[in-house]
Formats: C-alpha cells, sequence, structure tokens
C-alpha cells in the first residue's frame, strides 16, 4: 500500500486541495454528519492545508470482528471517499490488536474474544472491500499490531497513567454495567486507550466514526494533547439501522446488507427495508441532490409516489455504487420475477447430491429438514434453522413449512425457498 509520508506529514499534488475552496469543503464534507468536535477547528485544518499546500491526514479505523462490511460501513467509506475527492489521505487502520479486546462500545456485557486466526482471516477481507469504495493511490491501510503489539510493558504503563477510571466511567455503557453490578474488566478500560493511542501514532487531523464511538473518539483528541500534538477533529456520522428498521446495521443482528453480497441479493434486501428508513438511506447511502430527496420524500408522504417506486430508484443507487448498470438492471428484472411476478429466480443453484454425511440420515427415503438446512450449509446452525422453520421463513415447492420436525421426500426434486432471497434446487436423490 502506498504510503506517500514526507516527514510527519503528507503531501500532495497542489491541484488537489487548490481547486476547493474551504467553504465547498466544509459543505461537502459535513452532509449527513451528526456532529462535528469542533467545528470551528474544522475550518482551521482546511485553511492550514490550503495554505501549506499539503493534504489532512484522515483516520478511520475497524476491528476485523466479522467478514463482511456493510452498508453501516458504507456510510463511512463514502465520508473517507469524499477526503479523498478533495486531495487529502485516508489512513485506514485495521485494528487486529484492539480486535483481541472487543470494542465495548454501546454494550451491556463483556464481548466475547476472537482467534488471531479469525481476526486475520477477516482482516484480508478488509482490504478487499475497502477499494470498492476507496482510491488505493490515496489510501495507506496500516494494522495497529505493528506498533501496540510492540508496545513494551514500561510504555504501555506510561500510556496507562494518562487516563482515570472516573473519566472512563463517564461512558454511558461503562456506568450503565457499573450501576446494574455487571462486570467491566480492565481490557475494556484499555480500549479506548489503545484506539486513541493510533491517532497519536500516525497523527491524525481528522477521525471519522459512528456516532457510538463518540467517547473513544475524544479520548484521541485529549491523548494526542498528553503528546503535544495538535488534536484532531471528530466527524460523527448517524448509526444506520439495518432491514429491520430498528437495531443498527450489525452481523450480529442478522439485519446487514453487506458490500460484497450479489447484486441481486444486495438488491432484494434493500427492497425489503421498513418504508420508514427510506429517505435516511438516500441521504446517507447515495449521491443524489438534496431537493430531490425532499422531493421524494413529500411525495412518498402525500401517497402520490409508492414507497415501492422511491425503493427501487434507492436500490438502483446503492447497487450501481459497486456493479455495473448491466448488473443492476438484471437485478431489478430478478426482483420483479420474484416477488411481483411470483415466479422463480431465472437460475437456481442446482444440489445434485447431498453430503455423504447427510446420506447416513435418509430413513424410508425422507430427511429432517434441519438437518437438511443446516449441512447443506443453507444455514449456520440447527438453532437458527428451527427458528426460520416457526417462523415461516422456510418454503418448500410453494408451501410454508412450520414444522420443526418436518422430514423431506427425496423421491422427486423440490425448490427449497430459505428466508426472502435463497433459492435451491434439491435433485433426487
Amino acid at each position: 500500500m502506498p504510503r506517500g509520508r514526507q516527514g510527519s506529514r503528507i503531501q500532495t499534488e497542489e491541484s488537489g486541495l487548490m481547486a476547493h475552496t474551504v467553504e465547498s469543503q466544509l459543505s461537502l464534507v459535513k452532509r449527513g454528519v451528526e456532529e462535528v468536535i469542533p467545528e470551528k477547528e474544522l475550518a482551521n485544518k482546511f485553511k492550514e492545508a490550503s495554505r501549506g499546500k499539503r493534504a489532512l491526514r484522515i483516520k478511520f479505523g475497524a476491528d476485523p470482528t466479522a467478514p463482511d462490511l456493510h452498508l453501516g460501513h458504507l456510510v463511512i467509506l463514502r465520508k473517507l471517499r469524499q477526503f479523498q475527492e478533495l486531495g487529502h489521505q485516508i489512513t485506514f487502520i485495521i485494528g487486529d490488536f484492539t480486535a483481541m479486546i472487543g470494542d465495548p462500545s454501546g454494550k451491556i456485557e463483556t464481548r466475547p474474544k476472537l482467534s488471531q486466526s479469525e481476526i486475520k482471516k477477516n482482516a484480508v477481507t478488509y482490504q478487499k472491500q475497502i477499494f470498492k469504495l476507496l482510491d488505493p493511490g490515496k489510501t495507506e491501510v496500516l494494522f495497529n499490531s505493528s506498533w501496540l503489539g510492540k508496545m513494551d510493558v514500561s510504555y504501555f504503563l506510561k500510556l496507562s497513567s494518562r487516563y482515570t477510571v472516573a473519566r472512563m466511567l463517564e461512558r454511558d455503557d461503562f456506568f450503565k454495567r457499573y450501576k446494574d453490578k455487571k462486570p467491566i474488566t480492565i481490557l475494556e478500560f484499555l480500549y479506548p486507550l489503545l484506539q486513541g493511542y493510533d491517532s497519536v501514532k500516525i497523527q491524525a487531523d481528522i477521525e471519522i466514526g459512528g456516532f457510538d464511538q463518540k467517547f473513544n473518539l475524544l479520548v484521541a483528541r485529549d491523548l494526542q494533547r498528553e503528546y503535544k500534538q495538535v488534536p484532531q477533529v471528530v466527524l460523527m456520522l448517524p448509526l444506520l439501522e439495518g432491514t429491520d428498521g430498528v437495531k443498527k446495521m450489525s452481523k450480529s443482528y442478522g439485519n446487514y446488507i453487506a458490500i460484497n453480497e450479489p447484486a441481486q441479493t444486495m438488491y432484494g434486501k434493500i427492497m425489503s427495508i421498513p418504508d420508514s428508513l427510506i429517505i435516511k438511506y438516500f441521504e446517507l447511502l447515495t449521491d443524489v441532490d438534496k431537493q430531490i430527496i425532499k422531493k421524494i420524500k413529500g411525495e412518498v408522504s402525500q401517497g402520490s409516489l409508492n414507497p415501492r417506486d422511491a425503493k427501487e430508484r434507492l436500490a438502483i443507487e446503492i447497487v450501481g455504487t459497486f456493479y455495473p448498470e448491466k448488473e443492476v438492471e438484471e437485478a431489478g428484472q430478478e426482483f420483479k420475477r420474484i416477488y411481483v411476478d411470483k415466479t422463480l429466480p431465472a437460475k437456481v443453484t442446482v444440489i445434485k447430491k447431498l453430503p455423504a454425511a447427510l446420506k447416513k440420515e435418509i430413513k424410508g427415503g425422507s430427511i429432517w429438514l434441519v438437518r437438511l438446512l443446516t449441512q447443506t450449509r443453507l444455514v449456520s446452525s440447527g438453532k437458527k434453522a428451527r427458528s426460520l422453520i416457526t417462523q415461516g421463513g422456510i418454503q418448500i415447492d410453494g408451501e410454508t413449512i412450520k414444522n420443526i420436525d418436518y422430514h423431506l421426500e427425496l423421491s422427486r426434486e423440490h425448490i427449497i425457498k430459505v428466508g426472502k432471497h435463497i433459492f435451491r434446487k434439491i435433485l433426487a436423490q
């Protein structure tokens, strides 16, 4: 990855920064931002960068706790790309060290720890996915294990002495757990310090994060002052609710839309979001003009525009971020075929032979549906399979199955539908 650093600051071509006024930069980067701390310093950063003809260092960090980045991350990736278009440099920190601790933000319980092999595997996918949107030539990718993993005990103790337990307990989630007498590990107290030290290490000018990261981002400002650096400006973006319309988008909640999903799957999931999220998704995930979004909002609320039509435009905009126009068009046609015309997809993946281990469980020519779903990897676990069945999320040949003891007859072929978007044809065995 390009490093492009000269001394302690990144240099840039004059054409990148001088083409934009401070006012135009502020207008662009503040769109969709929940809060800027402090806003006046953001303008000063742009002024100093223009005078010195240098790029600002924009920091974003993500712990590789899951293999997929999703549309919640896209909100931030889009903001990072805007900074790149203005001529600034992105430093994407993959928190392979901090992932071993687990970010306690918003958690009411101690988080389970990940193994190093899981973290390493997820980190590889992160690197591939971020360049679906970011310019590799203007992005440096760093792993915080390269400095945190080498920190000796004496230096670590000095870092720990720069923050108090009282300050840590100002965090809402820590305070709530402390009040409810739920455990808080020392490691969790250390997490904000280590994330903040990342900003010290790279001398960040600006850090971007979700609103739930506010405490961690402000700790970084405090630490930079301690280390005699100019504190970074913090840009906080709103959290994006997932497909359930309630909880923030997260793989752990099962309400996410991954940015590396097939166009058809992504299109279908966007079409399934609650109507209440249409405008927010337009504002945070697309470049559609504000006035057009306002017009869509008014027409939907007045009933002159069907929410489905608004979602269709939304899906075209978002899926088009990652896929060429032809694939977006095909995804739209496939959605209409399945959910409007109520017919099968143009292409259905065929399961010709069952896994050998599963064949041993065939009794009287039939197989337990729960085992079939798990062993063919249509669902991740038996618990998930049972849940989907009882909730009506499984169809066999168009019929909803709600009996967890259901056995599938294997003397003929079947079409199985799992959830809203997965179809499989199982041939006679």
